[in-house]
C-alpha cells in the first residue's frame, strides 16, 4: 500500500494466518474519515464460534457491535481475524463478550460502543449478553440490532 494513511497496517491486502488465540490477534486502527462527526459503525458475526471451557463443545453466537468513532476506526480485515481467533477459545459466552468489547474500546476510545452477543442455546437455554459503555449521544440513529429472541419451536 502507498498511502500513508494505512502505513502501519500489517495485515490487509496480504496473506495472514489466523491467530491461534485472541490474545495472539492484532487488531488494528486506521484514522476515522469523518472526525467530529457522530456516525454509527455496525460489525455483525453471524457465524461467531467459541468453545464450552469445561466440555470443549462449540457455541455459536450471533454478534453485533455498533459504535461511534473518535479518532479511530477498526481495520475490518483484522477484526475478522480476531472474531476467528475466538474458534478454539475456551471462556463462558459471557467472558467472549466482554473480551471483544474491552478490546474494541482499549484500541478505539470510541465516542461510544455497544455489543449485543446472541448465543445459541446451551443446554436448553439461550444466553443473550450485552453491554454498552454508557449512554448514547443524543440524536444518533440506532438502528435495532435486528437479532429475534430466541424462541426454539415456540
Amino acid at each position: 500500500m502507498t498511502d500513508e494513511r494505512y502505513a502501519g497496517l500489517h495485515q490487509l491486502g496480504k496473506y495472514t494466518k489466523a491467530p491461534e488465540t485472541p490474545e495472539q490477534a492484532e487488531l488494528e486502527r486506521v484514522a476515522a474519515p469523518a472526525p467530529g462527526r457522530e456516525y454509527v459503525i455496525r460489525f455483525t458475526c453471524p457465524e461467531f464460534t467459541s468453545l464450552c471451557p469445561m466440555t470443549g463443545q462449540p457455541d455459536f453466537a450471533h454478534i453485533v457491535i455498533d459504535y461511534i468513532p473518535k479518532a479511530w476506526i477498526v481495520e475490518s480485515k483484522s477484526l475478522k481475524l480476531f472474531m476467528a481467533s475466538f474458534r478454539n477459545h475456551g471462556a463462558f459466552h459471557e467472558a467472549c463478550t466482554m473480551m471483544i468489547a474491552e478490546r474494541l474500546v482499549d484500541l478505539l476510545a470510541p465516542r461510544w460502543l455497544r455489543i449485543g452477543a446472541y448465543w445459541y442455546p446451551r443446554g436448553g437455554i439461550p444466553i443473550d449478553v450485552f453491554w454498552q459503555t454508557g449512554a448514547p449521544p443524543e440524536g444518533v440513529f440506532l438502528p435495532d440490532q435486528g437479532v429475534a429472541p430466541f424462541r426454539g419451536r415456540g
